[in-house]
């Protein structure tokens, strides 16, 4: 039997909060932790303690082999998928789901096949999100309800699994983690980006620019700053920022080809395709 603790001011889920807020079977839990696929914390007692992180990939796990998918071959896909992400990264950033019995990932609109590496068209995942949405709601109320014994990187995460499943409650996550820990990049950026896809590129810029003022240097916030920059018609200013990124992180591929699109708009045709063959050459490897 997993061991059931009391709440206590630890940060982090007991284990039957765990159960509760997913509806897995104390057996089921057991399996992904004896197989290392979450690894909660220690609390008082020396008993479980499961981080947002924790809910997320479970509630991922569980929301595959409820599809149809055979547990171990979901586990071995989440497995792969954790292991190609850069340090740092978490699986609760990606969006997750089955198709015809095999695993999906999403990312930045983009999709592919964990275990083949088979990129695949972007697939509606309208009903899975719906369907996990009072899951989501439900972690969210908790984190009101404990708001002290959050850390930013909680916030964040919760803000990364509102995303998917209730969107409107996840500016809120975000700017609770910024509040937290006004150094942690992370949240910025996700905030920036769903501010800029709703059209107000101000307040995307102005998270962007504090990123990069209070954090630690981002290659990723200079980036989204070119893109909010670009989408504004600023392309002397969008250049810089491009330009930055690629200071910040010489491989920065994306980069380079935006540059290049830059410098056409401005005339420069042969910077332009100095930039498009660093491109070419990076994504080539």
């Amino acid at each position: 039997m997993l061991p059931e603790p009391t709440m206590s001011p630890a940060t982090g889920f007991p284990t039957r909060e765990v159960l509760r807020l997913l509806g897995l079977s104390e057996s089921r839990l057991r399996y992904w932790v004896r197989t290392g696929f979450v690894k909660p914390a220690r609390g008082p007692g020396d008993r479980f303690r499961f981080r947002f992180q924790d809910l997320v990939i479970l509630r991922s796990a569980q929301a595959l082999v409820e599809s149809g998918v055979p547990i171990r071959r979901a586990r071995r896909s989440l497995e792969r998928l954790r292991a190609e992400l850069p340090k740092g990264r978490s699986l609760a950033e990606l969006r997750i789901l089955a198709v015809g019995g095999e695993v999906v990932a999403e990312q930045n609109g983009s999709a592919w096949e964990p275990e083949t590496g088979q990129r695949l068209l972007l697939l509606d995942i309208g009903e899975m999100a719906r369907s996990a949405a009072p899951l989501a709601l439900a972690v969210a109320a908790e984190a009101e309800s404990r708001a002290d014994e959050l850390s930013a990187e909680d916030w964040h995460e919760l803000g990364v699994e509102l995303e998917v499943t209730a969107p409107e409650e996840a500016p809120s996550a975000y700017r609770r983690a910024i509040e937290s820990d006004p150094k942690y990049a992370a949240p910025y950026l996700n905030l920036g980006r769903m501010l800029h896809e709703q059209g107000d590129l101000s307040a995307a810029e102005r998270l962007y620019r504090t990123a990069l003022s209070e954090c630690a240097v981002d290659a990723t916030a200079a980036f989204n700053l070119g893109v909010v920059l670009q989408d504004g018609g600023r392309w002397q200013e969008a250049g810089e920022a491009y330009r930055q990124a690629i200071r910040l992180d010489a491989g920065y591929a994306d980069a380079y080809y935006n540059l290049a699109a830059v410098y056409e708009h401005l005339g420069d045709s042969a910077v332009a395709i100095q930039n498009l063959q660093a491109y070419r050459r990076l994504v080539r490897g």
